[in-house]
């Protein structure tokens, strides 16, 4: 059972337990060794409920230390000046095998470049956009879904106005800088970059939702 399931059954046992008097504690008949695997989802839950609250809360935090590794980048990069734009296309430059892309327009055509020569290296790129921007004079949106670019824009009378994107589902870079050249160029911008699995992974599950709720780019 994954440990993220798990973490999710020890957090109810523990919500219950709460509810109802703490048995006297138990002591261990020796030191306590953190097993090299963890224990099946009944067992963990059995031996959290059997020692109250207090024992539910180490095992919580014992699942939570290997639920996730600890990140190994987790930086952030400014703007006016060429920061944000150079991690950006290292990442481009960097990925193996996909890129999702999802911003409020693209309309740098060094990020543009970055997407396409990805495309061309048999990465998988997706981009979602904002299907008002992709009309403005400068947007490389459409020149992407023409050179086979998975594109989908959202069809709301509101904005895609989100900043993120994915990189081999790993390595995540999100904040307020636009891929725009006036962001790189004039504007006050961040851009964090980290590969924190969890916080990956959300941010991936919102792209696989939006996805699934825009349709293809229409030419």
């Amino acid at each position: 059972c994954p440990p993220s399931e798990l973490l999710d059954c020890v957090r109810l046992c523990l919500a219950r337990a709460r509810q109802r008097p703490t048995p006297p504690p138990v002591q261990p008949a020796g030191p306590v060794r953190r097993p090299d695997r963890l224990p099946a989802f009944p067992a963990v839950c059995v031996a959290a409920s059997t020692g109250g609250p207090d024992a539910m809360e180490q095992v919580i935090r014992t699942l939570d230390a290997n639920v996730d590794p600890p990140p190994v980048e987790a930086h952030a990069y400014f703007a006016p000046g060429e920061d944000c734009l150079r991690r950006l296309r290292e990442l481009c430059l960097g990925a193996k095998r996909s890129i999702d892309v999802c911003v409020y327009t693209v309309s740098d055509d060094r990020l543009c470049d970055a997407l396409l020569d990805a495309h061309r290296r048999g990465v998988a790129v997706r981009i979602l956009s904002d299907d008002h921007k992709v009309h403005d004079a400068g947007s490389d949106v459409l020149r992407l879904r023409d050179r086979g670019l998975d594109v989908r824009l959202d069809d709301t009378a509101f904005h895609m106005h989100h900043k993120f994107a994915l990189f081999d589902g790993q390595r995540l870079a999100s904040g307020s800088f636009n891929w725009t050249r006036s962001a790189s160029e004039g504007n006050e911008e961040n851009l964090v970059v980290t590969d924190y699995a969890r916080l990956a992974r959300t941010f991936a599950g919102q792209f696989e939702r939006l996805w699934g709720k825009f349709a293809p780019a229409a030419g």
